[in-house]
């Protein structure tokens, strides 16, 4: 087995699913955007969480929202950064942070360029400041989130990698049904964060994979 094979995070990530992952990114951004295909059920979703809203799932929507805010992943992100710094993995430490950083920067422009406006705030049960579109949470739980799980998965047994897919995957769904539950995003505006968020994670782990095989050394026959 070649030393770049041992070195990938994941077995591939190859472009065209890049390409899709960001056509659907494209397509839920609009769709939000425009109140077309997901976004036509904005209003009704909204509704429906409303009326489900008790006392005990508020308290546990906001303590999940909190812990999978953008601030809180971009601590996340840093912290375990800096742990793969000293420990001289500075390319997954690099990879980590990166991917964390761009990634929040791509939804902020995207925010402000579209500005597209929160739910009444008559539905906000917390704060929420800036735009509405993508949602924030979403896309930063999906990226920093899915980026630990690309540089554990190399160490994982089978089993393990399942589970870290299944942790990873509904912690991930929580945070953004938070943001829905709340009333400080529209559905579609959580749609369209998993997506961009999904979407730029593949785009990073296919620059990182790609850059491990260059400097990969394939020992001599």
């Amino acid at each position: 087995m070649s030393s770049a094979r041992r070195l990938s995070p994941v077995t591939v990530v190859p472009g065209p699913v890049v390409v899709v992952l960001a056509g659907m990114a494209g397509w839920l951004i609009y769709s939000a955007f425009t109140g077309t295909g997901p976004g036509a059920d904005d209003g009704p979703v909204l509704a429906e969480a409303v009326a489900a809203r008790s006392p005990r799932l508020t308290g546990l929507a906001v303590a999940i929202t909190t812990l999978g805010s953008t601030a809180a992943m971009a601590v996340l992100a840093v912290v375990v950064g800096v742990v793969l710094w000293v420990r001289r993995r500075r390319v997954e430490a690099v990879f980590l942070i990166g991917t964390m950083a761009s990634a929040s920067a791509v939804f902020t422009l995207i925010k402000r360029l579209l500005d597209r406006p929160r739910p009444p705030v008559a539905d906000q049960l917390v704060a929420a400041g800036n735009e509405s579109l993508p949602s924030g949470h979403a896309t930063m739980s999906m990226a920093v989130v899915g980026a630990l799980v690309v540089l554990a998965w190399p160490r994982l047994t089978a089993g393990l990698r399942l589970a870290a897919v299944v942790v990873a995957g509904s912690w991930i769904a929580a945070v953004g049904f938070t943001r829905i539950y709340l009333g400080v995003h529209w559905f579609s505006d959580v749609l369209a964060g998993w997506a961009l968020g999904a979407a730029w994670l593949g785009l990073c782990t296919t620059v990182l994979i790609v850059y491990r095989q260059r400097r990969a050394v394939v020992p001599a026959a």
